[in-house]
């Protein structure tokens, strides 16, 4: 095979220069002087025949060309960390990352506290927890991006090698500020009424599954907003209506910042799951999992 022009350390260069907006910072970062940053980066340019970076007064900037270099580099970045913790997994047994996905609809608090007890028992296991909503849950989890997702919801995906237990039920509460014109209505309300008023909605986060829009009855008057925290805030302003967790907004409830309405046909509870991989049998990942296991009555949805 020919050399290739695009070697990891070329990439990691653009990567650093993107970041930190310069050669100069991106050479501290990298423990490497600026010229030698300019070289890979002119090397790669020359062999390439495209313009990388271009100047915008003092900082670095991609062109087209080099931000979908970057782009698709970044991929392969993650692909070799990723093939890297799974031979350090395979040689100790004891994985040096674990990559959680948490549900925006549970409270944290909990959560974080087993992570505590977790990390003063194993200081050097890094952890990156991100949120994920619906099936981009799931997508995570089978795309490998994650190793365990805490509170996924909607349909199991029907591909062989996934484990799930129960973790606790998602009660949804049909909630609007009180100046929402639904509380004028008599309850319980049906459907019907209620599709002709905005729903405020979170994202699913899949990138290429079928998104999701769970109990979403208005049909095409929506606020779409990245989290359920984010929409709370939009239900509290009257932006819109919707369903949401009600140890979440129990105290809003109670202040008459949000009215509960009930609905016909009402909405059952939602089950949420602890998923992950059946093949993964890492012992950070074990040990983590058997911990919110054991704690699973003090998770709330």
């Amino acid at each position: 095979m020919k050399n290739l022009p695009i070697t990891l350390e070329a990439i990691t260069v653009l990567d650093a220069i993107e970041k930190r907006g310069s050669y100069a910072a991106a050479a501290e970062q990298l423990n490497k002087v600026p010229s030698a940053l300019s070289y890979i980066v002119q090397k790669l340019e020359e062999q390439l025949q495209v313009t990388i970076f271009q100047k915008q007064g003092r900082r670095s900037v991609l062109t087209p060309a080099g931000k979908n270099l970057l782009t698709e580099g970044r991929l392969i970045l993650d692909a070799v960390q990723r093939l890297a913790d799974k031979t350090q997994t395979i040689a100790n047994g004891w994985e040096p990352k674990l990559n959680i996905a948490i549900s925006s609809i549970l409270h944290c608090d909990a959560i974080f506290k087993i992570f505590k007890q977790f990390l003063d028992e194993h200081p050097t296991i890094e952890m990156d927890i991100s949120e994920e909503i619906m099936n981009g849950a799931w997508e995570a989890l089978v795309d490998d991006r994650v190793d365990l997702i805490i509170g996924a919801s909607g349909e199991l995906p029907k591909q062989k090698g996934i484990q799930t237990l129960p973790l606790c039920c998602f009660d949804p509460v049909f909630a609007v500020s009180p100046e929402h014109p639904l509380t004028k209505k008599k309850q319980p309300i049906s459907h019907d009424i209620v599709a002709q008023y905005r729903a405020v909605v979170a994202h699913d986060t899949a990138r290429q599954w079928v998104t999701q829009t769970n109990s979403v009855i208005s049909k095409d008057n929506h606020f779409y907003v990245p989290s359920l925290e984010y929409k709370l805030r939009a239900q509290l302003q009257g932006i819109g209506c919707g369903f949401l967790p009600r140890t979440r907004i129990q105290k809003h409830l109670d202040r008459g910042e949000l009215v509960e309405l009930t609905l016909t046909p009402a909405h059952q509870p939602v089950p949420l799951y602890l998923a992950w991989k059946v093949v993964n049998r890492g012992k950070a990942l074990t040990t983590i999992r058997e911990m919110l296991i054991a704690h699973n009555g003090t998770i709330e949805c």
